[in-house]
């Protein structure tokens, strides 16, 4: 696919300096330790490890030299004085920015949704300076599209950026995008971008997240399994980033950067970076 020099730029600027999500499973340090120096790296909640192993493990990160933003899971957190202590936690270790998702807990504490708690920081005077919430172009398994337009709507004022659901549709993308914008959403758009993946690698990472938490991982990325297997077993994000280079290039569309879904596979992942930016 060819591409303007005006796309090619735009997307040189994207994949310069992109977020990259890491899971926090027993090989996280070694995938960190792979990541260029300074990378923006954002930390996931399981529910298999709590969200004290997400704060810790941002808070290690961040000391090293990369720049953490943990995922708060508003299910994980009991109440508000564990919100209190978590981002004291964080304030202390330099950490002012956070991505905040309703998350999964077999029994949530006092917040049921992202938005609750997002309010709740602000009540209490604790909103981060950088605040991510996420978005669905392909809408969610479990969530109406109105319920979901509206809670953007109601994060909006709260937040800096939203970061797209993983999705192999560009035209879906920039159609979310231009209805948004059309709204008056002003936020940031980060996209979000499946790295280079093996069906072994995934196999491994749903074995590490447990049989109950790997169901609702295969449920959640249906679209990527199905991507992945369509692919002949590895698939590289090539051909999706180029699509999405009209979109990228629209100043309109503001589109921050790209939210890179590792699933733990930073080499590989790293490797087509460098590659795509050569280019």
């Amino acid at each position: 696919m060819a591409l303007s020099a005006v796309e090619r730029a735009a997307l040189d600027r994207v994949l310069t300096d992109p977020t990259f999500e890491l899971i926090p499973l027993k090989n996280v340090r070694e995938q960190a330790a792979a990541l260029p120096p300074g990378a923006t790296v954002s930390v996931t909640a399981s529910p298999g490890k709590g969200i004290e192993a997400t704060v810790e493990l941002a808070i290690e990160l961040e000391g090293t030299g990369l720049r953490a933003i943990p995922h708060l899971s508003a299910r994980m957190i009991r109440d508000r004085a564990h919100l209190s202590e978590l981002l004291t936690r964080l304030q202390d270790a330099g950490i002012d920015r956070a991505f905040v998702v309703g998350g999964d807990a077999d029994e949530p504490g006092e917040f049921l949704d992202g938005l609750s708690l997002i309010r709740t920081m602000a009540e209490l005077g604790r909103l981060p300076k950088e605040l991510g919430v996420p978005c669905y172009p392909q809408g969610h398994q479990d969530i109406p599209d109105a319920a979901l337009e509206q809670a953007l709507r109601d994060k909006a004022p709260f937040a800096q950026y939203m970061t797209t659901q993983l999705c192999f549709d560009p035209k879906a993308i920039a159609t979310f995008v231009a209805a948004r914008r059309a709204e008056g959403n002003s936020l940031h758009v980060k996209i979000g971008l499946p790295g280079v993946a093996e069906i072994p690698k995934l196999l491994s990472i749903s074995a590490r997240i447990g049989v109950k938490d790997a169901g609702k991982f295969i449920l959640k990325n249906a679209r990527f399994v199905g991507a992945l297997l369509r692919s002949g077993g590895t698939y590289r994000p090539t051909d999706l980033v180029n699509k999405l280079a009209p979109l990228i290039a629209d100043p309109a569309a503001d589109v921050l950067g790209f939210h890179i879904y590792t699933f733990n596979n930073v080499p590989a992942t790293e490797a087509w970076r460098q590659a795509a930016l050569g280019k």
